[in-house]
């Protein structure tokens, strides 16, 4: 039986994959009347007194809301909230997995932006934190920015993020291996999507200086026609030496390639054109832009997928539960770009230099301390940094 059809059968059985369960005990009359009517009267009378005690005498400082309205759910787009919640359940068993952090997924059924901000808002009473995920771009940036300016609690787009984080961490470690300066090297993102916009800034962040997007019409640059916002935002800081072409035109004598578009868009023959040491990451689910070991056969040194089946397996999962456990432990006010930038320092830090090799440039999701590693830094610099409310 193959994956696809071992899915459907075990979500058949499972009729979702997670549930609610009593963290007390409600054996007695005097457990119902302390956790709940005439007892819990006092706990309410105290955050009436002091609205931060919610954090400690209920649940929200571990709660994360995962949001979706179902508009681009893994590479099958627009299909639904309902659609979308499996994905959301997953994600939930996820956090609690590996972050110990309770998740709860809520699908909206709207696309209207101002909704989805104004429903959040009204909801965020009961979370620490909010996990948006698959909402389309561009309107996921202006939902970001929106609930961040409102709302006091971490609020983090995984699909942006988390992709970027990771892709960041995977990168360092690279570039350990091909003896070349992130000031130093040329990268081609294709896409321009929230996780492909959200890595060229994180990149650029850090200190990386060469890096050109493109979409379906090819390169980016600035003054092109036909961007949207974000593309003509990004147009600016990226592309500085102005490459016009389609993506087998910008490729040339470039040193890595980061894919977050579609599948099998690049070939043998375009990646031998890149430069000696290359990097490829073919990050596009559930096929990727090109397969490892045609990269390879091209001339690639280093690759990358976001599939469990292939070495190198760059994927979100590997730090936002670690992310927001550091987040919620600090009881953050938001998500910076230096704790992302010390969640990927994390991340990549979790494989020791004797240990490094081109098959293993990302720790994989069942490290035993990967979590830890991740949350500490997180909550470090959030403490550093003043963003914390502990």
């Amino acid at each position: 039986m193959d994956i696809h059809k071992q899915a459907i059968k075990k979500h058949k059985e499972w009729q979702g994959k997670i549930e609610i369960i009593s963290r007390v005990p409600m054996e007695t009359v005097e457990d119902i009347s302390i956790a709940y009517t005439p007892g819990v009267a006092e706990p309410c009378r105290e955050i009436v007194i002091n609205k931060d005690k919610v954090n400690d005498y209920t649940r929200k400082w571990n709660t994360v809301a995962i949001v979706t309205d179902g508009t681009a759910v893994l590479g099958l787009g627009d299909i639904g909230p309902e659609a979308g919640l499996p994905v959301m359940e997953g994600k939930a068993v996820l956090f609690k997995k590996f972050g110990n952090i309770d998740a709860v997924p809520i699908c909206l059924g709207t696309k209207d932006s101002d909704e989805i901000v104004q429903t959040i808002v009204n909801i965020a009473p009961s979370f620490g934190g909010i996990n948006l995920e698959d909402i389309s771009a561009p309107r996921c940036f202006e939902i970001e920015r929106r609930l961040n300016e409102q709302l006091d609690i971490p609020v983090f787009h995984d699909d942006q993020h988390g992709t970027a984080i990771v892709i960041l961490a995977a990168l360092m470690n690279s570039l350990k291996i091909i003896g070349k300066e992130k000031e130093a090297v040329s990268i081609v993102i294709n896409g321009a999507g929230a996780a492909a916009i959200a890595t060229a800034k994180l990149l650029l962040k850090t200190g990386f200086r060469d890096i050109v997007l493109c979409d379906t019409c090819g390169a980016i640059y600035e003054g092109r026609a036909n961007l949207n916002t974000e593309k003509e935002a990004i147009s600016k800081i990226t592309n500085l030496n102005t490459k016009i072409g389609k993506l087998r035109d910008v490729i040339r004598g470039t040193d890595i390639f980061i894919g977050l578009s579609s599948g099998g868009v690049l070939d043998a023959e375009v990646v031998s054109t890149m430069n000696s040491d290359a990097v490829v990451f073919a990050l596009a689910n559930p096929e990727p832009e090109i397969l490892p070991q045609e990269a390879e056969r091209g001339g690639a040194r280093i690759t990358g997928t976001g599939r469990t089946d292939f070495k190198n397996q760059i994927n979100n999962a590997l730090v936002f539960p670690g992310l927001f456990r550091g987040a919620l432990d600090a009881q953050a006010k938001e998500i910076s770009y230096e704790m992302k930038i010390a969640a990927a320092h994390a991340l990549s830090g979790c494989i020791t230099e004797d240990k490094l090799s081109e098959s293993y440039i990302i720790p994989d999701i069942f490290h035993p301390d990967l979590c830890k590693i991740v949350a500490k830094a997180v909550e470090a610099e959030a403490r550093r940094a003043g963003a914390a409310q502990l």
